[in-house]
């Protein structure tokens, strides 16, 4: 017999007729206006580009369905008087509109959260600021090895709201979550993880306090039968443990904890740890991915699949498992042994640190900088002092990231050569003429893209473009 999802019908009748705003036109949302469309909603679309940047198409379909729109810098001062606002991530729910809005009764959502309220199957959620990517895939690739259907959505994949017909019980959602995404929620996964949370994005976020509560959301409404996955490591996501109404299992990288999951350094293994004994459950050595913070995300991964899976269902995806376009992506190897990696995704001085310590040599050419999310890069310098034989800067953050390292230097009484650049093509030229045998050359910015770049994916792939056309 079909499965009918109960809760979806319902939602759907009470979007029939009513008032609707979209806010963003970006990707989650596109899919909502064929969909509202379809249900006779009467919808308005909101926007902070002027008409011009808007795709024509896109505004040609708005005029054919009727819908009215809001654009430009102004673009929040008609939000009055909805029934139902889906906000776009980068649009927080903090804004003086959206409050004055949810005061008079407005319901605030966005396209994930209906999903996580609406979908009839068992949803897995990733936050953290460095690792959710990877961990979010490595999850959902063990489940597909397993036999599942899955649904890969949040911040990577497709937008899942207009999929949530085609979910069943049996079914699996798998979301990445930003802390954009999480912020307001008033619903949690069945199974949480928080991969780690360091300072980030708090040019958007009111202070780092902000950033903080928006991750808890991800375990705040879970139940007691729920799991919460946490890093020991980290001060804050432990402290999480404290908050918690779900179980909560650690991993961690750094501490011999008495339960929980760990990847010991002396041995390379993920091992189970319960009562004090240790069980070995996977060698990392047989991991295409490098570095600790892989084997970590690796330790999330097997924490949220052990029980619906089998092992080697997981170990065949460890194994196999190639990472995911701009996290520490080999580019080109050359003739005499040149590495050239692109993390582009790292754009913050954690990620950054993480991508100097997965390699052995001190051998790093590092290309750095980029869009100024008002961090410290004080913690950064030392790493680079450590891993590193040259510092290739470019950007906003250029100036930051020097001083920092200049202070280091002085300190250390040490002596690496810093040169700054204008472009992204130019810092792979001087790359190029400065690596000899054997070196490694990481793209990792510890910034964001948008000083130059509409998003780190752009970044990456013109660098790759670029080393593909200089290096030889």
């Amino acid at each position: 017999m079909k499965y009918i999802n109960q809760k979806l019908l319902e939602f759907n009748n009470y979007l029939k007729g009513r008032k609707v705003a979209i806010i963003g036109l970006g990707v989650s949302n596109l899919p909502l206006i064929e969909y509202l469309h379809e249900l006779k909603s009467i919808v308005t679309v909101f926007d902070s580009k002027d008409f011009d940047d808007i795709d024509k198409n896109i505004l040609n379909k708005l005029v054919d369905y009727g819908m009215q729109f809001s654009l430009g810098q102004n673009y929040l001062e008609k939000l009055v008087g909805f029934d139902i606002i889906f906000r776009s991530p980068s649009c927080l729910p903090n804004k003086p509109e959206l409050v004055a809005e949810a005061k008079r009764g407005a319901i605030i959502t966005t396209e994930v959260e209906m999903v996580i309220e609406l979908c009839p199957c068992l949803v897995i959620g990733v936050t953290g600021s460095d690792g959710k990517t990877t961990t979010t895939t490595l999850i959902y690739e063990i489940l597909k090895q397993d036999g599942y259907n899955c649904f890969l959505g949040g911040n990577i994949g497709t937008p899942l709201f207009t999929k949530i017909s085609e979910m069943v019980p049996d079914d699996i959602v798998v979301l990445e979550l930003s802390s954009f995404q999480l912020m307001n929620m008033k619903i949690s996964p069945n199974i949480s993880i928080i991969t780690n949370i360091t300072p980030n994005h708090l040019n958007v976020h009111t202070d780092m306090e902000e950033y903080i509560e928006a991750k808890k959301t991800i375990f705040k409404y879970q139940e007691k039968d729920d799991l919460l996955i946490l890093n020991y490591d980290n001060e804050i996501t432990r402290e999480c443990a404290n908050e918690a109404k779900s179980k909560v299992v650690f991993f961690s990288s750094k501490n011999k904890i008495p339960n929980g999951y760990i990847y010991d350094n002396e041995d390379g293994k993920i091992k189970l740890c319960e009562n004090g004994l240790r069980k070995h459950i996977f060698d990392t050595r047989n991991m295409k991915l490098r570095g600790v913070h892989n084997f970590e995300n690796a330790c999330s991964a097997i924490i949220a699949t052990k029980d619906l899976v089998k092992k080697e269902s997981i170990d065949t995806v460890l194994t196999e498992f190639k990472g995911v376009e701009h996290r520490l992506e080999l580019v080109k190897e050359t003739k005499n042994r040149v590495k050239w990696y692109n993390d582009s995704v790292s754009s913050s001085p954690t990620r950054t640190i993480a991508g100097l310590n997965a390699f052995a040599l001190k051998n790093i050419i590092l290309i750095a900088g980029g869009y100024d999310k008002n961090l410290d890069y004080t913690t950064l310098a030392k790493p680079i002092i450590d891993n590193c034989k040259a510092l290739i800067l470019l950007g906003q953050t250029s100036d930051k990231i020097e001083k920092a390292v200049l202070m280091e230097l002085k300190k250390t009484r040490k002596e690496i050569p810093i040169i700054k650049c204008n472009s992204l093509k130019q810092t792979v030229e001087k790359a190029n003429d400065m690596a000899v045998k054997g070196d490694i050359v990481l793209f990792s910015p510890a910034s964001a893209s948008f000083d130059m770049f509409t998003n780190f994916a752009e970044r990456g792939k013109i660098f790759k473009e670029y080393v593909k056309e200089i290096v030889k």
